[in-house]
């Protein structure tokens, strides 16, 4: 029996719903990077970060390459990175509407003083 689509979909971004995972993938977007840098700019602990990356690899959504003793990352497709800069536009869209929403609020409250 197959898994549906919509199920697949839902898996897959319950994949992406980790902070470390999004962060690496927003860091890949401007290219491969090597596991030791990718450390430097998350700032967590090797092994989690090394738990994070095996989730993305396993998914496919990223690759590693050695090269010599360093594991270099790369994102499997541009599709990745068209997410993620979509994942911002929605995400600014919902934010700049919230705060439109409280602008209008704290007018309100002003007014009805």
């Amino acid at each position: 029996m197959s898994v549906p689509l919509y199920q697949a979909k839902a898996e897959f971004f319950r994949m992406l719903g980790h902070p470390v995972r999004i962060r690496v993938l927003e860091l890949l977007q401007d290219g491969p990077a090597p596991v030791r840098d990718l450390l430097a700019a998350i700032g967590v602990e090797p092994p989690s970060l090394s738990q994070q990356l095996a989730t993305l690899r396993r998914s496919g959504i990223v690759t590693a390459t050695r090269e010599g003793s360093t594991v270099v990352y790369a994102l499997a497709g541009g599709d990745v990175a068209d997410l993620m800069k979509a994942a911002r536009r929605i995400l600014t869209d919902v934010l700049t509407g919230q705060h439109e929403l409280l602008a209008e609020l704290r007018e309100d409250e002003v007014t009805a003083r």
